[in-house]
């Protein structure tokens, strides 16, 4: 596992060096590229909560799914009309979140300090996917953001020298939460902050995110369950994909469908920029409360 893993930093980092000059050539914005690669990739790593739901349910003693999906779909709706009235603080709330995730699910092995320390350090290391757009593509990431009727980012408190620092922050972040490691677990956490900079600094931020999202963040969280689910890789993946497309394939459609009625009252891209980041944040807030929940009741197990 140790070893698949930084194998995929390397081929990732190597990815984002090639990947970067081609994309001068284009003299155009791929975002209906970005949506298809999330579709298929960037959902599909959170395609087997149902089966994570089943389990929690078991460990309440719970026989009833239906009442995970209810209750799934549920948070998902209320982040949605949330987001619809108070954008600012929903998405703000969204983004310190995902930081959050990104930081500690990007990381391939066991961290734990003490309470709160330890949530600091990977919201620092995860920020680094937020605040590097942010440096190196300001106007095109607040253009975003306005589209989403968000307009935090663009207050003077988060200037450049800000930016920097939290930049730094979660550079020193990765290394200090790897000191103990070997060579290899230190080089992942190195590779995979420089692989972020490299994205930002020549591609567009939609772009950059979603190359993070669906070939680093996503692939590496499929690969652990993966060998979740067989401790062969070959026979682990056949079984990731059939129990992922029923999930991944209804999300998709539900993606699109969203586009179709949105294009009726924006352009065709800010259709898309809003339904992969509301989506987005519909299916992260119940995923990462299931991983919380499962993760707290198995240690009492």
């Amino acid at each position: 596992m140790e070893n698949i893993n930084f194998k995929h930093s390397i081929i990732f980092f190597n990815f984002c060096i090639l990947i970067s000059p081609l994309y001068l050539t284009l003299n155009f914005e791929p975002v209906i590229f970005c949506l298809f690669l999330i579709l298929i990739l960037g959902i599909s790593h959170g395609a087997l909560d149902n089966i994570k739901g089943k389990k929690l349910l078991k460990l309440f003693g719970y026989k009833q799914t239906v009442s995970f999906y209810l209750a799934y779909v549920l948070i998902s709706l209320f982040i949605i009309i949330f987001w619809l009235i108070f954008p600012n603080t929903v998405l703000f709330l969204f983004l310190i979140v995902a930081a959050y995730h990104f930081g500690k699910e990007d990381t391939v092995f066991f961290f734990r300090k003490k309470f709160f320390i330890s949530e600091c350090l990977f919201f620092l290391k995860g920020s680094t996917v937020i605040m590097a757009p942010l440096l190196l593509k300001r106007e095109q990431t607040n253009e975003i953001f306005r589209t989403l009727n968000f307009k935090v980012f663009e207050a003077e408190f988060f200037s450049n020298e800000f930016l920097i620092g939290m930049l730094c922050l979660g550079f020193l972040s990765s290394i200090y939460i790897s000191k103990k490691e070997n060579t290899n677990l230190k080089g992942v956490m190195i590779m995979d902050f420089f692989s972020l900079i490299i994205l930002n600094l020549f591609l567009s931020p939609i772009l950059a995110f979603t190359l993070y999202f669906c070939f680093l963040h996503s692939i590496r969280h499929s690969i652990t369950l993966i060998f979740e689910m067989d401790k062969s890789f070959k026979p682990g993946l056949k079984k990731f994909i059939i129990k992922a497309i029923p999930l991944t394939f209804v999300t998709a459609l539900i993606f699109l469908s969203a586009i179709y009625f949105l294009n009726n009252f924006y352009k065709l891209d800010e259709a898309i920029y809003k339904v992969i980041f509301i989506g987005l944040a519909s299916l992260t807030f119940p995923h990462i409360l299931l991983e919380y929940l499962l993760e707290k009741n198995e240690k009492r197990t």
